[in-house]
């Protein structure tokens, strides 16, 4: 009788604790999920959803090409950047205010520098001094078929956007060149071709540096002001660009 009452007892206490166990690992499952729900997010997994100008998800290094041109244009080389820009702007100011000649400083240039090399040539024996090297230059084959591949490539790219447009297949891209060229034009009333072409070297030389270093800053602005764009872009569309009847003047061109 003993033995059968004292084995309710150990039943009882081995429920309990299966009980005090169970509740015990509740409460550190939920602990441990609470604590996961409250970790930060990693700086790599914030770092991607940050909004970035364009949709970039390159440096500013990577997308100018990366090399001596992108370290040239972002001023990672003060000095080769500031010389670049002080030969660019020699040249500007030779050709746009000194009003100086394209050919005639070429030729300018050709006729000094091959009397200089004729001379030294020439005298080395009387001056006892060795004769100018003067290395053989020749450019490769490679290198022309290089350019001339990547430069058709871009061609007919811009051969088939300019023939979707025409075929009135893209009314957006339409819209875009339309405006892109307009701009173009009243720019061109502005400055000739030479000051252009300054003023966008110019423009390589110090917005990308800028931005570089106020990035943080500029692409929250940017975000917005595209925002508000797009905005104004759907209602253009609901308004203007979805009532133009499309399909009726493909069916006639067809």
């Amino acid at each position: 009788m003993a033995e059968e009452s004292e084995k309710p007892v150990h039943t009882e206490e081995s429920l309990m604790e299966k009980i005090a166990e169970k509740i015990h690992d509740h409460h550190d499952s939920s602990s441990s999920s609470d604590s996961d729900h409250e970790k930060p997010e990693s700086p790599s997994a914030l770092k991607a959803k940050i909004y970035r100008l364009f949709g970039r998800e390159k440096p500013v290094h990577k997308v100018l090409g990366g090399g001596l041109p992108a370290d040239v244009f972002l001023w990672r080389d003060k000095k080769l950047s500031a010389a670049v820009l002080g030969v660019a702007t020699a040249i500007w100011v030779l050709f746009e205010l000194v009003e100086y000649h394209f050919l005639s400083l070429v030729c300018h240039i050709l006729i000094f520098s091959l009397a200089a090399m004729f001379l030294w040539s020439n005298a080395h024996a009387f001056m006892k001094k060795s004769p100018p090297k003067i290395p053989e230059i020749q450019v490769k084959e490679e290198h022309f078929l290089l350019i001339a591949s990547a430069l058709r490539n871009e061609l007919n790219q811009a051969f088939v956007i300019l023939r979707s447009i025409a075929l009135g297949r893209d009314l957006k891209k339409f819209l875009m060149v339309v405006v892109g060229l307009w701009i173009i034009s009243v720019v061109g009333n502005w400055f000739n071709f030479l000051t252009l072409v300054y003023i966008c070297f110019v423009v390589l030389h110090t917005v990308p540096m800028l931005y570089e270093k106020h990035e943080d800053k500029v692409d929250p602005v940017a975000e917005k002001t595209l925002k508000e764009l797009k905005k104004h872009y759907m209602v253009f569309d609901e308004k203007v660009l979805s009532k133009i009847p499309l399909a009726s003047l493909k069916a006639k061109l067809g």
